[in-house]
């Protein structure tokens, strides 16, 4: 079996599945529902109860260079009425740079995710307009599948990346740094 069918069959009839399809909904242009929501889904599959890694939210990124941040609240709106008890953090990655402090311009939505902080953190999912799943994994999902925590390139030496890895550890005695 591939890593992308591993990916779906785990995430399938899960928290992600039900909320993928209503993001599908929202039509958001070039959009993925990626990180921390898809990382601890497959760590608490796969490490059991023992991992301590719930769904803190759901990170929806998306790409659209005509859009404004009333296109991120209305997004949000949306998913918290039909899903009252979960956060999303909705995000257009054309104008993070404008309001983000530190943060570079992003040529899309996939530039934006291989830039987050982990390997394991940067895989993207979503529905396309059949209903198909999709994948976004620029570091591949061996990391993620085996419980490592390593930084993506360009957040090597950054702190942010080490302080929440500590945290990581923490919560779920399985994993491991790269």
């Amino acid at each position: 079996m591939n890593s992308n069918t591993r990916l779906q069959m785990i995430l399938t009839d899960t928290r992600i599945d039900t909320v993928l399809r209503a993001i599908a909904q929202l039509n958001l242009p070039n959009w993925w529902l990626a990180g921390g929501a898809v990382r601890n889904t497959v760590w608490s599959s796969i490490f059991g109860n023992e991992c301590r890694l719930g769904i803190k939210d759901f990170d929806i990124a998306f790409f659209d260079t005509e859009g404004n941040r009333s296109q991120e609240q209305a997004a949000k709106t949306t998913l918290t009425e039909q899903f009252p008890n979960d956060l999303f953090d909705v995000k257009n990655q054309a104008s993070f740079a404008r309001w983000r402090t530190g943060s570079r311009p992003y040529a899309s939505t996939e530039e934006a995710i291989a830039d987050w902080l982990h390997t394991a953190t940067a895989v993207g999912v979503r529905l396309d307009v059949q209903g198909q799943w999709q994948f976004f994994t620029p570091y591949g999902l061996d990391d993620l599948f085996s419980g490592v925590i390593r930084p993506t390139p360009t957040h090597t030496h950054n702190l942010d990346a080490d302080n929440k890895a500590s945290g990581f550890l923490q919560k779920c005695p399985y994993l491991r740094l790269a």
